[in-house]
């Protein structure tokens, strides 16, 4: 009897101190989450010109380079995807806005990502801009999350004058957590004709309860966009919109092994009254999607879609825009490129 009482107490101990533990913890992770804000950027390097030639065409890349991996399975695997990336980058674009480059992550071994890409990108001016600073997270339990600082890094052959970090509204309660913090970036680039080129660069929020923080973070770029070219600036925004551009992705690629529904369709009605357009990549002769989900090595039969793509204000043409098929070999995700003139 007695040594029964001893287990009961034994058992209770224990149970109070996975409490207690688990207590603390989500203590730690609701005191220390904080949100970036909005920041001025410092532009490095200088670019090859300090004015773009409104005469010419030109092109951008946009890739979500996916910290290099889903999840690095080592630091070497991480450092090979990297390089590779790298030097995908160097033969590819005159712009490239590339996101989830990490600087200082759990999930990437804390490898300072934008080393290799800069160099890659010698000669480039260029930006980065922190999307989120987040604590450690312990989900999922078999593979946690960890600490996380990630953003987003644009490349520019033309001087980049000045640029900022827009901070986006983001969901309140738990899921902030798994959101983390959102923001894109602008860059701000001088052309002969007084006037400047917008880049943005952005990496919407996934992780949602409905979709509809995603829509409310685009309509809040709409707006800046809106007002850049009403002051007769051109606007070039590309990124990770973590929508389905397509409408339905699955017409074009056919039924998932299984559904999801972090990416839905971007609302009819959302680009009314406002002068910019959305360029999705497609090749209907031989779609390609740009993203795959992450919860396994790449398969075939697995959820793929299209949430990468451009926006474009109304005095920018649009030549032609492509998924670039590298297969998923280094990342969830295909870059897309797009060919444009300046009118």
């Amino acid at each position: 009897m007695r040594k029964a009482k001893r287990w009961v107490k034994v058992l209770v101990g224990i149970l109070l101190a996975v409490v207690l533990l688990v207590g603390a913890y989500v203590a730690y992770v609701f005191l220390d989450y904080h949100r970036i804000g909005d920041q001025e950027l410092a532009a490095q390097g200088e670019g090859g010109a300090t004015a773009l030639d409104t005469a010419a065409s030109y092109s951008i890349l946009s890739y979500n380079i996916g910290f290099g991996a889903s999840w690095a399975w080592s630091e070497e695997r991480l450092t090979e995807n990297l390089n590779h990336i790298a030097d995908f980058l160097k033969g590819q674009a005159d712009f490239c806005l590339v996101q989830e480059v990490d600087i200082d992550s759990t999930r990437s071994y804390h490898v300072d990502e934008r080393e290799p890409l800069c160099d890659a990108r010698e000669g480039d001016s260029y930006v980065f801009a922190q999307n989120y600073d987040s604590p450690f997270l312990m989900y999922p339990l078999t593979q946690p999350h960890g600490a996380s600082r990630s953003g987003l890094l644009t490349f520019s052959p033309v001087t980049i004058t000045s640029a900022n970090r827009v901070e986006l509204p983001v969901e309140t309660g738990v899921m902030k957590l798994l959101d983390l913090d959102r923001c894109y970036s602008v860059s701000r680039i001088p052309t002969n004709g007084g006037k400047e080129l917008i880049l943005y660069n952005l990496h919407l929020s996934a992780y949602t309860s409905d979709g509809t923080i995603a829509t409310q973070q685009l309509k809040l770029l709409l707006a800046d966009m809106q007002a850049e070219y009403e002051a007769g600036n051109w606007c070039v925004a590309g990124g990770d919109f973590n929508k389905d551009l397509l409408g339905d992705s699955a017409y074009y690629f056919g039924e998932a092994d299984q559904a999801y529904s972090w990416a839905q369709p971007i609302p009819e009605g959302t680009f009314d009254n406002y002068d910019i357009s959305l360029v999705a990549p497609l090749d209907e002769s031989a779609p390609v999607p740009s993203c795959r989900n992450a919860d396994s090595a790449y398969h075939e039969g697995q959820y793929v879609l299209t949430v990468d793509g451009f926006l474009v204000s109304k005095n920018v043409t649009v030549e032609n825009a492509a998924v670039v098929d590298t297969g998923f070999q280094w990342s969830d995700h295909n870059p897309v490129i797009m060919t444009f003139t300046l009118r």
